[in-house]
């Protein structure tokens, strides 16, 4: 049987998961390994497998659960994947804020699937700023529980990656680096930049050919796990867009300063809002990882009379608040020129971690 390569790339919600796996697929199979990626949500809707669906790599979400919860979800998916692209790499992302990955997900597979799976070193990518602020003592500009979550994730992790390293100078990272180092002694400490490719092949190089994953199991809190969760709430939306010659480059930038607007007169904290406004000739990306100086648009569209919009947004706040706030704000941006047609709209609060499996213990290698 052909062995396989798994790439687990935690990390919380907004550090740039999705825009590294990408880069990490199109690199992948330019040095001619097949490829297959795995997304992950509490909910269908997700913007990260429309989008890395548009890149020709097969995609298999699990949706309704996360990873950990639904363990045989993941096991399937990597079997369709595995099958359907032969594929000589998996790379999974679990939910933005999930942790406790090395007890639930990394230990059972090395110890049940090491004859068909090779699972890589986990990494967790870190945002450049909030981890800076944990390292200082603060939350990260999060619920005291969501940044207890954070903290969790950079604890089990074999690999620390810094996301985003293109927004800090050269010393700024290394300072950095070395801070983390000394806080999370037992992992390696990378810099990346999906955007311009800076540190991606150095991480690609470590994880396609170290297999000692998972060499700690941390102790982790349920009850703070579990509220850490809960504070956020999520939303997942699917719409089609109409009008006369729209201009949807404007109007998903105005959808996300409305939305952030509103967030931030609330001191509602972002954990991420992503939209991805897809037409005839293309797709856009708009991404929103805290207060509106995070707000960026990859891509453009030209203007046109119909387009579909994938929306996911997680936020510090109750689900009705956020979803009063989202249909507001969606409604002033159409205003008398666009109509929105709901396709599917679901708002939630994720529910207490149930693991599947919760091992104590590291598993050998195989």
């Amino acid at each position: 049987m052909k062995t396989t390569r798994l790439i687990l790339v935690g990390g919380f919600l907004g550090a740039g998961k999705t825009t590294l796996l990408w880069e990490a697929a199109r690199r992948l199979a330019g040095r001619g390994l097949r490829t297959g990626l795995i997304t992950n949500d509490q909910a269908p809707e997700l913007v990260d497998t429309a989008f890395l669906s548009q890149g020709g790599v097969k995609v298999a979400e699990v949706a309704g659960s996360c990873f950990c919860c639904n363990f045989q979800g993941l096991i399937d998916a990597m079997s369709k994947v595995r099958a359907e692209a032969e594929a000589d790499v998996l790379i999974a992302e679990p939910v933005g804020s999930c942790t406790d990955l090395s007890a639930t997900i990394v230990q059972p597979l090395k110890e049940g699937f090491r004859r068909e799976l090779v699972t890589a070193p986990l990494s967790v990518l870190a945002d450049p700023s909030r981890l800076s602020d944990l390292l200082d003592g603060g939350t990260a500009g999060l619920h005291p529980s969501a940044a207890y979550i954070l903290r969790k994730q950079l604890e089990e992790a074999d690999i620390v990656l810094i996301s985003k390293s293109d927004q800090l100078s050269p010393e700024a990272l290394r300072a950095l680096q070395q801070r983390t180092r000394q806080a999370f002694p037992e992992a390696a400490v990378l810099g990346v930049s999906a955007k311009t490719g800076a540190g991606v092949d150095v991480w690609l190089d470590a994880v396609t050919t170290r297999s000692d994953a998972g060499q700690r199991v941390v102790a982790v809190d349920y009850d703070v796990y579990a509220e850490g969760e809960a504070v956020l709430g999520w939303l997942n939306a699917s719409i089609v867009l109409r009008g006369e010659a729209v201009d949807w480059n404007a109007f998903a930038a105005g959808l996300l300063r409305g939305l952030s607007g509103r967030f931030d007169r609330g001191n509602s904290a972002v954990g991420h809002v992503k939209l991805m406004v897809s037409a005839a000739d293309g797709f856009l990306i708009g991404n929103l990882t805290g207060t509106a100086d995070t707000l960026s648009i990859r891509n453009t569209l030209t203007p046109g009379s119909e387009a579909s919009l994938t929306l996911n947004a997680r936020v510090q706040m109750t689900p009705e608040a956020l979803d009063a706030c989202v249909r507001e704000v969606l409604a002033a941006t159409c205003a008398e020129t666009v109509q929105a047609d709901i396709v599917a709209w679901r708002c939630l609060s994720p529910g207490r971690p149930q693991p599947t499996h919760r091992y104590d213990h590291v598993v050998a290698a195989g």
